[in-house]
């Protein structure tokens, strides 16, 4: 199964279950921004204890092999962090981010329904996907963050205004200008 039939089959399963979700990462920088390999799928949700049980059930409904503990999201949720979906048939791996923030509720609010390959999927708009970038960046100072960054700046139109007022606000709009500046010249 390629990536992309295992993020519709994911989203399908969010659909369902009306558990409001933002696809962030790597798939997203493919839409927002240039088409990069990922092995995995970034996906912020927001749920509640109520719906542990039928996220778990649904998931490993997917396919015999899969993994996915309901302790793993229900930790997740109290703790708000992350609980990964594994099919270790071809290696493929969804992380569930919990929304944590206000930041995290308002990528949500704010995420695009994008045609995916024949499906509706809400994407992270590119400012969120871009402020993210820069914290990820900021925590890790991996170049990947910047180049994915430099990539949507160039491709998607983006409220620059926006993103520099909440780059302002997480400490990130040193390394925002640095990369606005290196798009403009492209």
């Amino acid at each position: 199964m390629e990536i992309t039939a295992f993020l519709i089959k994911i989203v399908k399963i969010l659909d369902h279950l009306k558990i409001p979700y933002a696809i962030t990462g790597g798939m997203a920088v493919s839409v927002w921004g240039r088409v990069r390999t990922t092995a995995d799928v970034d996906i912020i949700v927001e749920f509640t204890p109520e719906d542990i049980s039928g996220l778990a059930k649904e998931l490993l409904q997917f396919d015999k092999d899969v993994y996915v503990s309901e302790e793993a999201i229900a930790q997740a949720l109290e703790h708000k962090g992350e609980f990964n979906f594994v099919d270790p048939n071809t290696g493929l791996k969804a992380d569930f981010w919990v929304v944590k923030d206000y930041f995290n509720e308002q990528e949500i609010k704010r995420a695009i329904a994008k045609d995916f390959y024949g499906y509706n999927i809400n994407f992270v708009c590119p400012e969120d996907l871009i402020l993210s970038k820069l914290l990820w960046y900021k925590m890790t100072e991996s170049t990947r963050q910047l180049e994915d960054i430099e990539s949507v700046l160039s491709i998607s139109e983006v409220n620059l205004e926006q993103v520099r007022d909440l780059a302002q606000k997480q400490g990130t709009l040193d390394i925002l200008e640095i990369l606005i500046k290196k798009a403009e010249e492209k």
